[in-house]
């Protein structure tokens, strides 16, 4: 069977995504959408103020943007050899060993699932809040989630370039409103005036930098995605570098300067201050509660109008439902990848054949998350302070674990094959400083999860802070020990492990054989 652009599978052959239906753009839809822009700065940079007390939060996106640059030098080069929709998985299999990488795509898929699910609580929230105030609609957080994740689900059956325009509308939008809520506080700064203590590397590293770290670095959960439509790319050798570069480079710029200017929009010593907030009226429904993810809103309502705080409630839910979507996508694939292997069951290998959409793995993501919100929803549980703060928080640095990783992967894979490439700083000496720097951060955010999962900076170890990691280690170990019993007992699979297209035509043969 000819490797053909519809996706679909011939009678008794292997099954395929959609091939070259992603450009540039649609790639970097996908990237910034998880990274959910509005989200970030609106709620995370405003948390992040207040729960660390630092006001110098704007500079610490210069030196990540720096390490994701090390990172994406090694990672673009890579895409250049290995086109798989379990990119991570199939570069640490590759890269360094089948059996840590059958653990890795295990760790992937608990910590995007993690993402996703814990997403669903914060977006809950938000659109029921949005709802009451302009709809009159009063139904319940969970009730929202349910109509997203039937949304979502419709979604990932369908091809994976319309999934790229939704996403590009919702992204588009979200970004302008930090646009031009970060014109308006240019032209009318808070009572302390554009102050310049925001990018102050002394402040930074002076107070709770180990919390200010782990914020920082959650924002930019998603910007790693790009390898994951590799097979779906119209050319997987340039697309995926190309995007990489451009999303890292827009995030960084856009996160660097709107959390600055978010500071300044009431003044830095007030989003840091709890008490100030509260006589600021930045309080949440109780009115005594301070709440700094109010301030966006509030602040861009009085300079540019009651539209402008409308609009805004609006698309930071749909900047939730964008990043939703786009992590949905990503758990889909990795499903797919490890199906197509045979690692899991060759089922969730399958793709629907007039959209290439790996609809095995988008139904079973789909059926997790209904089950989490059902318990959620039916325990009465906070979907904020628990589903949303938990998931994400574990999810993130299971990311950060999976960057130390993939850029391991990229040296070992140039070390094996050597005369590759002639550039010893893009495969070794790039990827070599990013696998340090994320280990360092996966360690830091691991020590601080109490601080993330609380929201105090003096919030004791507790059995959570114990339970999150254990789960998460002990899902990557699991992995680990699948890929060693297949290396024992099932030869023939451990061969094709991180191969993927190469897997599709040994199936292919397989079956073609089996025929005959």
């Amino acid at each position: 069977m000819s490797a053909d652009v519809s996706g679909s599978a011939g009678a008794g052959g292997a099954e395929k995504l959609h091939k070259r239906s992603l450009g540039v753009p649609d790639v970097v839809f996908f990237i910034v959408a998880a990274s959910a822009p509005l989200t970030v700065v609106a709620g995370g940079q405003a948390v992040s103020y207040l729960v660390t007390g630092n006001e110098a939060i704007p500079f610490m996106f210069i030196p990540l943007g720096i390490v994701l640059a090390l990172f994406v030098t090694g990672y673009a080069v890579m895409s250049h050899y290995i086109s798989n929709a379990g990119a991570f998985y199939a570069y640490v299999s590759q890269g360094i060993n089948k059996v840590l990488g059958v653990g890795t795509a295990f760790l992937a898929l608990f910590a995007y699932n993690a993402m996703q699910i814990g997403i669903y609580g914060l977006f809950g929230v938000a659109m029921a809040a949005f709802a009451i105030d302009n709809l009159s609609i009063d139904w319940q957080w969970y009730t929202w989630c349910f109509i997203a994740l039937a949304l979502i689900a419709v979604l990932g059956f369908l091809q994976v370039d319309l999934n790229a325009k939704v996403l590009a509308i919702f992204l588009s939008l979200e970004v302008l409103v930090v646009a031009i809520f970060d014109l308006a506080i240019l032209a009318d700064p808070g009572p302390e005036g554009l102050t310049g203590v925001g990018f102050d590397p002394s402040v930074t590293f002076d107070l709770n930098t180990g919390a200010v770290l782990t914020f920082a670095v959650a924002a930019f959960v998603g910007i790693e995605s790009a390898a994951i439509y590799g097979e779906e790319c119209k050319d997987p050798k340039r697309t995926v570098a190309r995007a990489s570069f451009i999303a890292v480079g827009l995030v960084v710029v856009l996160y660097a300067l709107s959390s600055w200017l978010l500071g300044n929009s009431v003044g830095p010593s007030v989003i840091t201050n709890p008490e100030l907030l509260v006589e600021g009226g930045f309080t949440g429904p109780d009115g005594l509660a301070p709440d700094p993810t109010t301030v966006f809103f509030i602040e861009g309502q009085d300079r540019l109008g009651e539209f402008f705080g409308d609009a805004s409630s609006l698309l930071f839910a749909t900047s939730l439902f964008a990043a939703l979507l786009s992590f949905h996508n990503a758990v889909a694939r990795y499903f797919f990848a490890l199906g197509r292997e045979r690692v899991i069951p060759p089922v969730f290998g399958r793709v629907n054949h007039s959209t290439g959409a790996p609809y095995i793995g988008s139904a079973t993501q789909t059926l997790l998350a209904l089950a989490i919100l059902l318990v959620f929803s039916i325990g009465d549980l906070d979907p904020v302070l628990k589903l949303f703060t938990w998931g994400t928080n574990i999810g993130a640095i299971g990311v950060m674990l999976l960057l130390s990783l993939a850029s391991w992967a990229v040296f070992g894979y140039f070390l094996k094959h050597k005369g590759l490439e002639s550039s010893m700083w893009r495969v070794r000496w790039a990827p070599i400083l990013a696998g340090l720097a994320f280990a360092v951060i996966f360690v830091i955010a691991l020590l601080n999860l109490n601080v993330s999962i609380t929201g105090l900076t003096d919030a004791p170890l507790d059995d959570l802070t114990i339970i999150l990691p254990a789960c998460m280690i002990g899902f990557a170990l699991i992995g680990c020990i699948v890929g060693a019993i297949l290396r024992s007992s099932r030869p023939e699979i451990y061969e094709q492990i991180g191969t993927g297209p190469k897997a599709e035509q040994l199936i292919e043969q397989e079956m073609g054989g089996q025929s005959g």
